[in-house]
């Protein structure tokens, strides 16, 4: 099996990068996504790059898997906190060094843009996950995440 290549999306990834986002949403919540929402969303990213970016990982040519950066301004740290969202690999891929690679893109490109940490989030009960993220060098924060949705 040869190694992911990780590369910028571009706008002609959005049907991947939208239908991965619904496949994940089921899997990891159960929930259905509104497709035209998601893929306006998607779109939404590359509109405004002020928002954050896509990569895409490829094995053999083929996009196996990609993620969403986004961007956190800190005032205690006076930098921007990079999160990491919207992660999905194929399910013949997982396993295979795909996440690995993705990671190791997003921390080097966010050192080069001097940012001052990498973040994400996960299922509480995602513990395989979890495991990864801390394989990679990731530690738990101590912080609970909570939300107020208003649409």
């Amino acid at each position: 099996m040869s190694e992911p290549t990780i590369r910028p999306a571009t706008r002609d990834d959005i049907a991947h990068l939208a239908a991965w986002n619904a496949t994940m949403a089921w899997e990891t919540e159960a929930k259905r996504l509104d497709p035209e929402v998601l893929a306006r969303g998607v779109a939404g990213v590359f509109d405004e790059p002020r928002r954050g970016f896509y990569l895409v990982a490829e094995r053999d040519g083929t996009a196996v898997g990609g993620l969403l950066v986004t961007y956190e301004w800190s005032d205690w740290r006076c930098g921007d906190f990079w999160w990491i969202q919207s992660v999905y690999v194929e399910p013949a891929a997982r396993r295979g060094g795909v996440f690995r690679a993705l990671h190791e893109a997003v921390v080097q490109r966010a050192r080069d843009a001097g940012a001052v940490g990498v973040r994400l989030y996960v299922e509480t009960e995602n513990h395989r996950a979890q495991a990864t993220y801390e394989g990679l060098g990731m530690q738990r924060c101590h912080y609970f995440m909570y939300e107020q949705m208003l649409r």
